[in-house]
C-alpha cells in the first residue's frame, strides 16, 4: 500500500516530455477555495509550479498562493509571540524559584518556538528540498489524464471519494488511495476501465515491521516496532505510475478531483523489504491507451498493468 510518494510537479517538464497541457481552471478554483478557507493540503511543490507565471490565469495563481502565504506567516507570527511571551515569563519564574510547573512551561514553549519559526523559514524559502514534493494521503498531487484527446495534468487529491458516494465514505474507506489490482472489477469496478489516470513520481515509500524487515519472529512479548522506506527504481528513473479518478459532485460542497494509485504484489526485492504491495509503474508507449481505457476490453488494461517497467527497488530508511 503506497501510503506516501516522492511526486514529480515540473510545470515545464509536464509540458515538454509528456505533452501534457495545465488545466488552469482546477487549478485556479483549488487555489481559490484554499483562500476561502478550505483546508486542501497542496505541497509546496505544486505551488512552484506557479513560480514564474507566463499568462494571466497563472499569474492570479501565484497571486492566491502569495496571499494564502502572507495569511499563514501572520497567524505564525502570532503564536510565535504568545509561545515567546510564554517562554520569557516561565524563564522569570524560575528565576524567582525553580518549580515543576514553570520548567515544564520552559520546554514546551521553546520547543513551540523552534516548530514556529521552522515553519517560518519553510513559508518563505524558494530553494525546494525534497520533502516539499512528497504527498501523503489528502494531499493534492498533479495527475495526467485524457480530456477530448488531448493529456491534460489535474490537480486531485491522493483518496479517491467515487462520484456518486456519501462525503463520509472518505472515514468509512480511508485506505482508498490505494486500488489492489485484485480488487478493479470489485470494489473499483465503476472506475476500472473507465477514468484512468497516471501521476509521475520518483519514489514511494512503505511501513513495514522491523522484525520483518530482519527476516526474524518477534520473541515472546515482543511488540514489532513500524518503520518506514523509500524505494527508489534503479536506474533513477521517473516512473509513471497508473491510477483511477473521479470528479465527485455534492449538492452543498465543491467538486472534488481524486485518485487512488494501483498496487499489486510486490517484486521479490520488496517483498525481502517486509512489505506486500507495489506501486505498478506502466510504459510511457502505454500511457495513451491507458489514459483511454476500453470499457468493454478489460482484459487490455490488465495487459497494459501487466506490461509494466520492472525496475529494482533499492530500499533505504526514510529520511
Amino acid at each position: 500500500m503506497c501510503y506516501s510518494a516522492q511526486i514529480k510537479a515540473d510545470y515545464g517538464r509536464f509540458v515538454r516530455t509528456f505533452g501534457a497541457r495545465i488545466g488552469l481552471d482546477e487549478f485556479t478554483r483549488l487555489y481559490w477555495e484554499r483562500e476561502q478557507g478550505a483546508t486542501h493540503l497542496i505541497p509546496k511543490a505544486v505551488d512552484a509550479m506557479f513560480l514564474e507565471p507566463q499568462t494571466p490565469d497563472e499569474q492570479r495563481i501565484k497571486d492566491m498562493i502569495e496571499r494564502f502565504n502572507q495569511s499563514q506567516a501572520a497567524k505564525l507570527e502570532e503564536e510565535l509571540f504568545k509561545q515567546r511571551t510564554r517562554l520569557a515569563d516561565a524563564e522569570r519564574a524560575l528565576q524567582a524559584k525553580v518549580t515543576k510547573a514553570a520548567a515544564e512551561s520552559k520546554r514546551i514553549a521553546t520547543n513551540k518556538v523552534e516548530a514556529l519559526r521552522r515553519r517560518l523559514d519553510d513559508l518563505w524559502r524558494t530553494e525546494l528540498l525534497e520533502r516539499d514534493a512528497r504527498i501523503f494521503p489528502g494531499h493534492y498531487a498533479p495527475v495526467i489524464v485524457m480530456e477530448n484527446g488531448e493529456r491534460v495534468v489535474k490537480p486531485m487529491r491522493y483518496q479517491c471519494r467515487p462520484a456518486g458516494k456519501p462525503a463520509l465514505y472518505d472515514k468509512k474507506f480511508p485506505g482508498t488511495y490505494n486500488a489492489r489490482r485484485d480488487s478493479l472489477e470489485g470494489f473499483w469496478r465503476q472506475l476500472f476501465g473507465y477514468s484512468h489516470g497516471v501521476l509521475v513520481a520518483t519514489a514511494f515509500f512503505e511501513n513495514v515491521g522491523k522484525a520483518k524487515l530482519e527476516r526474524r519472529e518477534l520473541k515472546d512479548g515482543e511488540k514489532d516496532e513500524n518503520i518506514v522506506l523509500r524505494f527508489e527504481p534503479r536506474p533513477a528513473e521517473d516512473m509513471l505510475v497508473a491510477c483511477l479518478w473521479s470528479r465527485w459532485t455534492g449538492t452543498d460542497a465543491p467538486d472534488l478531483l481524486s485518485f487512488a494509485t494501483i498496487t499489486d504484489e510486490p517484486p521479490p526485492e520488496v517483498a525481502a523489504a517486509g512489505h506486500d504491495r507495489c506501486i505498478i509503474p506502466i510504459k510511457p508507449e502505454n500511457v495513451d491507451a491507458w489514459l483511454v481505457p476500453e470499457a468493454d476490453n478489460i482484459e487490455a488494461q490488465y495487459a497494459i498493468l501487466d506490461d509494466r517497467e520492472r525496475p529494482y527497488y533499492e530500499h533505504r530508511l526514510a529520511a
